[in-house]
């Protein structure tokens, strides 16, 4: 009969070399997911009432969803404990709400001076190379590899493609350098807020502490500008949908996925926000794209896939041959026992009885115990 396995064998099973992956899917399916949210954004803003301005409906979408933001994050008392993490943090905070606000003044700026396509294909695709820069200037992350540089770059192509095809523009210096603005001021409040959250911050209140300090900077927009058509049933629904599903939702998923992504992938990640739009316009607006355009959106597509797909590694728990066998932090040596002797199998009373193994029991190597001590 074939005798049951030693217990003394199972500490070296539980030691084996463990596989895992190494970057879990969820953190860049809620960045992807915020990016199509955002990219709802111009389709939203067809339906608003004509005499809504640019400017004004997007003051309206990042004061709204702002304040939610800011509303959510003093649930639980988790902006209280953000703002009293100390001086370095309320600094970055005041820098990434400023830089929030920024970001969306420059924006609106620059498409008025190079038209939306370049405009906006300046701010997005320069994102991520101002965040790699960033990130390496500060350290925040890991030197990205050349995964993540081949990506982004077939990605911010694909974008350039996508988002000019077809259009013409006569776009200035002034412009280009306030979309140029408006990236880096985006990949400053992104950096900023994957250190924090890294750090221990809580997610939802970083976001509502940048965004809420953003609103509050923006209010004087409000009254430069003419808001007459936030105040009927038409302009309300489109600027609640601004605020709620274009700034407060993604917004939030954004910063749980900055969790577990790196903030150099977020923003490459952000470049689905063109290829959203674009397909919106395609199946709601009747739009049409060139076969540049289209040879963009595929280009994207791809890119994306490839950076959100979850890389895997084995990792290799090396230890000490020393410790191939030592127990587990508080548990008992249950297998502590010289060369030659066996484990009773009786109710353990004290410690267990030992005595010369039976004729036929497999016996314990003497290799495998040889850095043990034995214990009285």
């Amino acid at each position: 009969m074939r005798p049951d396995p030693d217990p003394c064998f199972l500490p070296s099973l539980r030691s084996a070399p463990l596989r895992h992956i190494s970057r879990p899917l969820g953190g860049p399916c809620c960045i992807l997911l915020a990016a199509s949210l955002w990219g709802t954004t111009g389709t939203a803003r067809t339906f608003a009432p004509a005499d809504a301005s640019p400017v004004a409906v997007g003051a309206a979408r990042i004061i709204g969803g702002g304040m939610l933001l800011f509303l959510l994050a003093l649930r639980g008392g988790a902006l209280r404990r953000l703002i009293t993490r100390g001086t370095r943090t309320r600094c970055l905070l005041a820098i990434s709400a400023a830089a929030a606000a920024a970001s969306q003044a420059a924006f609106f700026t620059a498409i008025a001076r190079t038209g939306v396509a370049v405009g906006t294909a300046v701010t997005i695709g320069a994102a991520p190379v101002f965040a790699g820069i960033l990130s390496l200037i500060t350290g925040q992350g890991n030197r990205p590899g050349a995964r993540w540089l081949t990506a982004t770059a077939a990605a911010v192509a694909g974008c350039a493609m996508l988002i000019t095809s077809g259009h013409t523009s006569t776009a200035s210096a002034a412009g280009i350098a306030l979309a140029l603005a408006a990236s880096f001021c985006y990949a400053v409040y992104a950096v900023t807020a994957s250190y924090l959250i890294t750090n221990g911050a809580e997610d939802h209140a970083v976001v509502g502490a940048i965004f809420g300090g953003a609103a509050i900077l923006l209010l004087p927009v409000l009254f430069t500008s003419a808001m007459s058509w936030a105040a009927t049933g038409h302009g309300l629904a489109v600027a609640t949908y601004l605020a709620v599903l274009t700034t407060t939702l993604p917004y939030l998923l954004y910063a749980r996925g900055l969790r577990t992504t790196a903030v150099t992938t977020t923003t490459t990640l952000g470049l689905a926000e063109p290829a959203a739009a674009a397909i919106l316009g395609l199946t709601m607006l009747g739009e049409h794209l060139t076969a540049t355009g289209l040879a963009g959106l595929g280009l994207l597509a791809i890119s994306l896939a490839t950076l959100a797909w979850p890389s895997h590694r084995v990792t290799t728990a090396a230890r000490p041959a020393s410790e191939q066998h030592q127990p587990r932090d508080g548990a008992p040596n249950r297998c502590h026992i010289r060369p030659g002797q066996q484990m009773s199998t009786a109710p353990a009373r004290g410690r267990p009885a030992v005595g010369p193994p039976p004729s036929g029991h497999p016996m314990i190597p003497a290799w495998q115990h040889a850095d043990r001590q034995h214990r009285p």
